[in-house]
């Protein structure tokens, strides 16, 4: 076992909207069955990572719940384990987390009790598949002081919600800047990183001493000129979810057949909490094209270029063309709806059209199943 891991899973981001008003990011459904986290979580225990902690906070109830039973990502073990950690309260602080670094020193009694050289440090609001060994690896031939996971993003790209990262021919990170107005380069970090731990513990440690409590802020920007850091680019998929807009054309990402294999088909596997679902029904009537239909829906209706999360029923003589459903909506007889993602446990009355222009529009209908 050469590293612990770390996931960084209690933030709030605003853009996302009423999406987060129940849950945190790395709790929102992705790709028909899966949550956010989970890609993390699968890459850390497919490169034999045995021990992590998940720290969490805002609206963290769905997320705690998700990570209730650490076998499905085969953490259930005699050694090691998965350790979800909020904000606790003691004689000597009685704060929340203050920043990404202060999480980390609030449970530094976590990190010094483990005996992994190494840790892997990763962000819950991103999809990708990595082995980090070959990262680990690579950390130790440049005899690095800080790895950085690194991706170059497609031409046009909206830079100014991702770190930055200027490197020279040896991958030696000579820049780093965290959201500029303006960049320079279409090299973005991915939150993924690789540190010596005790290394982690000095600079955590000095950090709280100087009241700092941000990560990227105040450790790798503020040492990026004294400590060796160094980008590891990562040539497969990485996208993260940032707003709506970027959540939503993520899941689209799972409609094309080179994303659905790379995730799902081609090892190793991503993991996730499995329900009891019964498969998809598709009743007469019925016609679905290019689209992921999840367990336990039933289909009456004109599906195509969506994502079906679990549960979801679509009325007879419905069109729901371009979009994301999450679990458990309800959409009535002759519903029109495109462009659009649909909150869980949702009901579209029957006959009600939505099509979105541009930006796909979020619709939170009360759900009058549930209702007294």
């Amino acid at each position: 076992m050469k590293a612990v891991g770390i996931i960084l899973a209690g933030g709030n981001n605003k853009k996302m909207r009423v999406l987060t008003k129940k849950r945190a990011i790395p709790a929102m459904p992705v790709g028909g069955s899966y949550r956010c986290i989970d890609f993390a979580l699968s890459s850390m225990t497919s490169s034999r990572i045995k021990t992590v902690a998940v720290l969490t906070q805002y609206n963290s109830r769905s997320l705690s719940q998700h990570l209730n039973s650490s076998k499905w990502w085969d953490f259930g073990r005699k050694q090691g384990g998965l350790y979800v950690f909020s904000p606790t309260i003691t004689a000597e602080n009685g704060e929340w987390y203050r920043g990404t670094a202060d999480s980390i020193y609030q449970n530094l009694d976590f990190l010094k009790r483990q005996h992994e050289p190494y840790v892997v440090i990763a962000s819950g609001d991103s999809i990708y598949k990595i082995d980090f060994d070959k990262v680990i690896d690579y950390h130790i031939e440049k005899n690095a002081d800080i790895t950085i996971v690194t991706k170059a993003m497609p031409e046009g790209t909206d830079m100014t919600q991702y770190g930055v990262v200027t490197a020279d021919e040896n991958n030696r990170i000579l820049n780093l800047e965290e959201k500029p107005m303006i960049a320079n380069t279409n090299v973005a970090s991915c939150g993924i990183y690789v540190i010596r731990r005790r290394l982690l513990i000095e600079l955590i440690e000095k950090c709280a001493e100087e009241d700092r409590y941000d990560f990227v802020n105040d450790i790798l920007i503020r040492y990026k000129g004294i400590k060796k850091l160094y980008s590891y680019p990562l040539e497969t998929y990485w996208n993260k979810i940032s707003d709506v807009e970027s959540y939503f054309s993520m899941n689209m990402d799972f409609l094309k057949k080179e994303n659905r294999d790379f995730f799902f088909k081609q090892y190793p596997e991503i993991h996730s909490k499995i329900d009891d679902n019964p498969p998809a029904k598709y009743n007469p009537g019925s016609a679905v094209k290019n689209s992921l239909v999840s367990s336990g829906c039933i289909i009456n209706g004109e599906v195509e270029n969506s994502v079906l999360f679990k549960k979801v029923y679509v009325g007879n003589n419905c069109v729901i063309k371009n979009c994301v459903i999450l679990n458990d909506v309800y959409i009535g007889d002759n519903a029109h709806i495109e462009n659009c993602i649909i909150e869980s446990r949702g009901t579209i009355k029957p006959g009600e059209i939505r099509i979105a222009e541009g930006k796909p529009q979020v619709l939170i209908e009360e759900n009058e199943r549930y209702s007294m």
